[in-house]
């Protein structure tokens, strides 16, 4: 999988994180060592991944929000469905842990090591990075920490969550 698109986020700083209000059972591997990943289940049918990317103690992580499958094509297509165009089999963070076949048991791996998952980082030119507001959050929607390649055709789509919406308009 070649990520095209992350989103970024502060933990207890940040009322956007699972980890606004403090470590639990559920995102606890959020406040371990960096290059781990943490996996959660959301709409009681999508896991989704982000990479820890802070010092142990402090939460932080970056959302795998859009991708491009690179090897494995055929298994993420019988994961995604036959139908579905390249384009689409990991744009979005719920295609995209579809794809790579997540689930719960697979937070807290170690992307850093000799696993099966490996975080292998590339180098874009800055120009290439686009940066603007998150995705589907309600809260801290605006704070522009959502990355992403620019003009790369396996990046998501942006949709503004109708509660930030509200939100916005009411102050």
């Amino acid at each position: 999988m070649r990520v095209t698109e992350v989103e970024a986020y502060a933990g207890e700083r940040d009322p956007a994180s699972h980890a606004f209000r403090g470590r639990t059972p559920r995102n606890a591997v959020m406040f371990g060592p960096p290059g781990h990943l943490y996996v959660y289940f959301t709409y009681g049918m999508h896991h989704c991944g982000n990479v820890v990317c802070g010092p142990e103690g402090m939460a932080s992580g970056a959302l795998l929000r859009s991708g491009e499958v690179v090897d494995g094509l055929e298994v993420a297509r019988r994961r995604r469905g036959e139908r579905v165009r390249d384009r689409d089999l990991a744009r979005g963070p719920g295609r995209l842990g579809q794809a790579l076949g997540l689930t719960l048991a697979d937070s807290g791996a170690d992307l850093l090591g000799a696993g099966p998952a490996r975080l292998v980082l590339g180098a874009y030119p800055v120009g290439a990075v686009a940066t603007g507001p998150r995705v589907g959050v309600s809260r801290a929607a605006d704070v522009p920490w959502r990355f992403w390649i620019r003009d790369d055709q396996y990046v998501s789509s942006y949709q503004r969550s109708p509660r930030a919406e509200r939100r916005s308009a009411e102050k």
